[in-house]
């Protein structure tokens, strides 16, 4: 009789990836985790109970066929698993490295909850695609035949380019404009090297070239091209401009020299770091931890993005202000425990009442917390306690409290494109479609602000809504 190959959790625990220690990759920008070796990567994929109902993929955005790869990785059959694991999710490779997977599937592991840690998906699924690069199985897109219809797509980022990809897979010609000079949206610009090495983003985006999507960099839609132009030279257009304006403070002396946007924070550091890009205000000191005290006020992905950050730079100290507690903070468990080694001190219960220092800032006037009544999300409401404030010295506050949407309607001075109270597009679930005929929005601009998994989700949606619109009117002409 066979031996069984998966089922293994009982006898075989739950191990990740090597992580470098803390204080050496502190220093440097580079992926923190080390690859599994192929016999550990087997290993660990045994482990899946190949349950019934497997939670792992009703709760992955993208329903990602997790058993069946897992099960090929345990027996060797690694250019399947990739099949099978790519079938479904366009960069697995990228969401392997990035998705809050302790939010997602692995912490809705059934063994997990049984006790037993839960199966190391999120490395599995990075290797598998990362060994399919390295064997040649990843190819460009070769469709079977050409289409005639042309698609115009505002943003590169997960959901434009997932988009761009299904649709040259079906044949459709494709151009994404975008108005950063490498394409990649946050995945190049927003997220830290350390989290997503920025080579792992330009070979999808080659590989995207390679299978003949044109890209149109420095393109700022309602300045360096109209949206009516764009729509005009395109017989559907995606918006997926994600969303870019930050969320502001106020407060005494919240204008001063040295409070900055996280996005601004992150991209110069990428550029610098990443790609040795000279940015100016990296270089004068502007955007640039290096000796400084740094506050960084908000407790999301991006804030732990920006005080890691900040640490490799080689900030003097770096604190974490955010208004609730560990427990109910939004950002990644992990990363928080990420930071914490690398030397990152969190200040929960603590809010921002203003800052110190005049026309460049010295200091953040903090006030403490607590916990009061759930409010109507579920969650207890942080309540100011009188007569607690204190100053934390500050050379440097990264102010990452969340991202909100352009104005898109009158930035790119377009009439008809229907939006939300809260300034996102407003669109059809699941197809994109909006109010005006033949535009479509994914991702962020329609969410808010949201996962990578979630803006590579609706790409896919779109494009088959796309396809079957096109279908259904190359079908009436036909007649």
């Amino acid at each position: 009789m066979a031996k069984q190959p998966m089922l293994k959790f009982v006898t075989t625990a739950r191990e990740m990836p090597e992580k470098r220690e803390a204080t050496v990759r502190n220093k440097d920008f580079d992926e923190i985790y080390a690859e599994y070796a192929e016999a550990k990567a087997h290993e660990q994929a045994s482990r899946c109970s190949q349950c019934g109902v497997p939670y792992c993929q009703s709760h992955c955005p993208l329903h990602n066929n997790i058993p069946d790869w897992l099960n090929l990785t345990a027996t060797g059959r690694l250019q399947e698993a990739y099949e099978v694991s790519q079938a479904t999710n366009t960069f697995p490779e990228i969401c392997g490295r990035i998705c809050p997977q302790d939010r997602l599937c692995e912490g809705n592991c059934v063994i997990e909850q049984s006790g037993h840690g839960t199966v190391t998906i999120g490395s599995v699924e990075k290797y598998i695609t990362d060994t399919a690069w390295e064997k040649g199985w990843v190819k460009p897109a070769s469709p079977s035949h050409e289409r005639s219809e042309s698609v115009g797509i505002i943003g590169a980022g997960p959901g434009g380019l997932a988009a761009a990809d299904m649709l040259r897979r079906a044949g459709v010609q494709v151009t994404v404009y975008d108005r950063y000079d490498r394409a990649g949206g946050l995945l190049t610009y927003g997220i830290p090297g350390f989290k997503l090495e920025k080579e792992v983003v330009m070979r999808r985006v080659e590989q995207l070239e390679q299978g003949g999507v044109r890209f149109v960099q420095n393109c700022n839609v309602g300045d360096t091209m109209s949206f009516d132009e764009i729509r005009a030279q395109h017989d559907a257009v995606i918006i997926a401009t994600g969303v870019y304006k930050s969320r502001d403070l106020g407060g005494p002396g919240a204008g001063a020299k040295g409070i900055v946007k996280a996005l601004d924070y992150l991209t110069a550091s990428n550029k610098s770091a990443n790609f040795g890009d000279t940015v100016a205000d990296f270089e004068d000191g502007t955007l640039n931890a290096k000796g400084k005290n740094v506050v960084v006020i908000g407790g999301g992905d991006t804030a732990m993005d920006c005080v890691r950050t900040a640490i490799r730079q080689g900030a003097s100290s770096v604190k974490c202000l955010y208004r609730r507690d560990r427990t109910n903070m939004p950002g990644s468990q992990r990363e928080v425990q990420n930071a914490e080694e690398e030397g990152v001190v969190f200040e929960w219960l603590t809010a921002p009442a203003g800052f110190k220092g005049g026309d460049v800032v010295s200091a953040v006037t903090v006030q403490k917390m607590r916990l009061g009544a759930p409010d109507a999300t579920g969650r207890q409401r942080p309540e100011l306690i009188e007569g607690s404030d204190y100053d934390e010295p500050a050379d440097l506050v990264v102010k990452a409290l969340g991202f909100e949407p352009e104005e898109l309607p009158t930035l790119w001075g377009v009439d008809g494109l229907d939006v939300t109270r809260w300034g996102t597009v407003k669109a059809e679930f699941t197809t994109g479609r909006t109010a005006l005929d033949g535009v479509y929005a994914i991702g962020d601009i329609v969410r808010g602000a949201s996962l990578v998994v979630w803006a590579i989700r609706d790409g896919r949606d779109c494009v088959e809504a796309i396809l079957e619109d096109f279908n259904a009117k190359a079908s009436v002409a036909a007649e």
